[in-house]
């Protein structure tokens, strides 16, 4: 995999499939909300979706009234086709084209969302570099969530391989700089009717 290059990959997916054929899918991302509600977060939070790409959950957060939400994915076609989706209303977010693994935040966030980007890093370095990112780019007692493919979920997505992550092997990627608030796991119904299972775990920066 040393010639492989994850953003052509990603440019590639969000070329050639609609927003309908993947398997991440969510017309609705309930689990992500819920962690958005269940915290309270104020209006004003500073919101951050990693690898978000035209998911409808920075949609849904606009609708929910709050704003400062910025989206980073690591394909900028993901990202336009969300601005044209959105409309004028695209103008309120905040956008970013960069490979989480190696982004430089040039702000402070409250609140750090992931859902399905992080099991794509497989090299230890990447992972440490991402933990090390998130912790860099979180205001204190900031809010951390993050979703994997469980060790019940696919090896691969996209046609490349993933990391699993179980409840603990998710806490123990972050558990130097943040405190777990909880774990589960969760089915994801995709489009194509099967099932993925995942783990979620939300933490707060010490």
């Amino acid at each position: 995999m040393e010639d492989f290059n994850r953003q052509d990959h990603w440019q590639n997916i969000y070329d050639t499939k609609q927003l309908t054929d993947v398997s991440w899918y969510q017309p609705i991302p309930q689990t992500s909300l819920d962690f958005v509600v269940k915290n309270n977060l104020p209006k004003t939070a500073k919101i951050i979706d990693i690898g978000g790409g035209d998911s409808f959950f920075a949609t849904q957060l606009l609708d929910m009234g709050y704003t400062d939400i910025t989206v980073l994915d690591i394909s900028e076609i993901a990202l336009e086709r969300a601005k044209e989706r959105l409309g004028n209303n695209a103008r309120k977010i905040k956008w970013i084209v960069a490979d989480a693994a190696h982004f430089e935040p040039i702000e402070k966030y409250d609140f750090w969302h992931d859902r399905a980007a992080f099991h794509f890093l497989t090299e230890e370095k990447d992972i440490i570099n991402y933990v090390i990112t998130a912790n860099a780019a979180l205001s204190n007692n900031a809010l951390l969530t993050i979703g994997t493919f469980s060790e019940n979920g696919p090896k691969k997505c996209s046609g490349i391989d993933i990391k699993q992550y179980s409840q603990q092997e998710l806490n123990e990627a972050f558990t130097k700089d943040f405190e777990k608030l909880e774990c589960f796991n969760i089915d994801h119904k995709t489009p194509f009717d099967t099932i993925q299972n995942f783990t979620f775990c939300s933490f707060r920066k010490r």
